[in-house]
């Protein structure tokens, strides 16, 4: 199961639009995704998973990704996390 660990660069993080971003993303990939922050892992697809998570810009958490086009899916997720989902750095 590969996996990454990336930094969060957008100001807001992970909360509200951008969580449900990244969480549309991982829905939409053909395997499982999670995402972890501190030893915790949640579903990613899951909005409300991935906001009880409280990631902020510069933190850094763990996507791994189980499944069909795993390492594709990865790559694809995390070049999402790293443009800022559509924010502003």
């Amino acid at each position: 199961m590969p996996e990454r660990t990336v930094n969060l660069p957008n100001p807001s993080g992970l909360h509200a639009r951008p969580a449900k971003v990244f969480a549309k993303a991982a829905k939409a990939a053909p395997g499982a995704v999670t995402v972890s922050k501190d030893g915790r892992e949640v579903n990613a697809a899951s909005v409300l998973s991935v906001l009880t998570l409280d990631c902020h810009q510069g933190d850094a958490i763990t996507i791994k990704v189980e499944g069909e086009d795993a390492d594709a899916t990865l790559d694809e997720l995390v070049a999402l996390v790293e443009s800022g989902m559509g924010e502003d750095a």
